[in-house]
């Protein structure tokens, strides 16, 4: 059966998502829901589906099967609460919520309704970042003692003034909302749970929120990572694993150097790019439809929020943060 949702936010984002499904057999975008129906109406009346401003609508209409949720962070936990009554199947874009309160009120909203609720951290579906989950479920990394993790792009002039993306309650910690957290949860999902966090966040270019902000972890194993996302720099992103029989480090979503031991020069492995919002919405349906599970646990959703949110305290009090 095909998904049948409803796309809830239809800003850059949103429209990304609805573009990449296209011609899927799995899910299939059927109404629409934006603050601003008149800045997407051109892009709904070409992609076929009826647009409106009323999120109670979509949830009352039997024909919709899921929402998609590509809306501001702060407005997450409220519609998975309200979908999750009105037993539809939910999609939120990552960040699930800012805190970890809300995030356990919405995935306890999902599953006392029994519905499927999945965060969309898409860099689960890198072939690169697969291949590390075998590496180090063979042992061919050793014992994991640090990770390196960098996300950066250059914002200046990316977004509208009146973007909610530039706001400090919607974006808290700069880049690490809408970039460094894939990173984090790439480290929740290779690491493991992550014990304390020592922050640190400002502004040098941009006056609307932070552009340089920077983590140490502590990792329940023991093991350590660093994260750096800058908002005024060119685009960079990496991730690098140290173990103690090799480092592996992806350079770029689509490019992993294993180093061994024994070697003196690098293992380089090239992936192919993917469509990652088409891998986790048909990855979402497949949840729905029972073929398989969503790679984000609800454990890990609210155990990234909770990261989160200390990251935040502790680049506020400028101390070291344990997580609760």
């Amino acid at each position: 059966m095909t998904v049948r949702a409803a796309i809830v936010g239809l800003g850059r984002w949103g429209q990304r998502l609805v573009n990449s499904v296209e011609g899927s057999d799995k899910i299939r975008i059927v109404a629409g829901v934006t603050r601003r129906v008149e800045r997407a109406q051109a892009f709904a009346v070409a992609k076929g589906f009826p647009l409106g401003s009323d999120y109670a609508a979509v949830l009352a209409d039997p024909a919709i099967d899921a929402v998609i949720l590509a809306t501001p962070h702060s407005l997450h936990a409220e519609q998975v609460v309200e979908a999750a009554a009105a037993g539809k199947q939910i999609f939120c874009d990552k960040p699930f919520t800012l805190d970890k309160a809300s995030s356990e009120r919405a995935v306890a909203a999902a599953e006392a309704a029994g519905v499927t609720l999945s965060v969309g951290f898409n860099r689960r579906f890198l072939p690169a970042i697969l291949e590390l989950q075998r590496l180090l479920a063979d042992g061919s990394l050793g014992t994991i003692l640090h990770a390196e993790a960098h996300f950066s792009v250059n914002a200046v002039g990316r977004y509208d003034d009146d973007s909610w993306r530039l706001d400090r309650s919607e974006a808290p910690g700069g880049g690490l909302t809408g970039l460094g957290i894939h990173l984090i949860d790439a480290m929740i999902n290779l690491m493991g749970p992550i014990a304390g966090v020592f922050a640190q966040s400002t502004s040098r270019v941009i006056q609307e929120i932070d552009d340089t902000t920077s983590v140490l972890f502590r990792f329940e194993s023991g093991a350590t990572a660093s994260l750096t996302t800058l908002l005024a720099t060119p685009m960079h992103f990496r991730l690098h694993l140290f173990g103690s029989l090799a480092h592996a480090e992806l350079r770029g979503p689509d490019r992993l150097e294993l180093t061994r031991l024994e070697d003196t020069v690098p293992r380089i492995i090239d992936y192919p790019a993917i469509d990652l919002e088409r891998a986790e919405l048909e990855a979402f349906a497949d949840a729905v439809e029972g073929r398989a599970s969503f790679p984000v646990s609800s454990a890990q959703a609210i155990h990234g929020a909770a990261v989160f949110e200390a990251i935040l305290r502790s680049a506020a009090i400028g101390q070291p943060v344990a997580i609760s």
